[in-house]
């Protein structure tokens, strides 16, 4: 059975107990792209509350932006350990309705 390579970054999002992290890797070449989380600067701002749906999906929103600004449409989604349900799930709503596809 062979494997098949990917092509695509890798969004990979990981919740910690008081924060939401989203990190878009470049497999090739084994590095972090863009990023995205509460502690970033326009998002720790806005919040009162760093875990929870609403903030889950304005951290894809961000990332979503960076995304598409650096002119990427297609990814693999990669939630990790995590059920795609609640935050994870409003985080990639968020990011799709940027244009993202996955």
């Amino acid at each position: 059975m062979k494997l098949r390579k990917i092509t695509k970054p890798r969004l990979y999002i990981f919740k910690s107990n008081k924060h939401i992290y989203a990190n878009l890797i470049d497999d090739e070449k084994r590095k972090v792209i863009t990023s995205s989380s509460t502690l970033s600067e326009g998002i720790k701002n806005k919040v009162t509350c760093f875990r929870n749906c609403s903030t889950a999906a304005i951290v894809g929103k961000n990332i979503g932006i960076k995304i598409n600004k650096l002119g990427i449409k297609e990814i693999v989604f990669d939630r990790g350990k995590n059920l795609y349900h609640g935050q994870i799930k409003a985080l990639a709503d968020a990011t799709r309705e940027e244009g993202i596809c996955f």
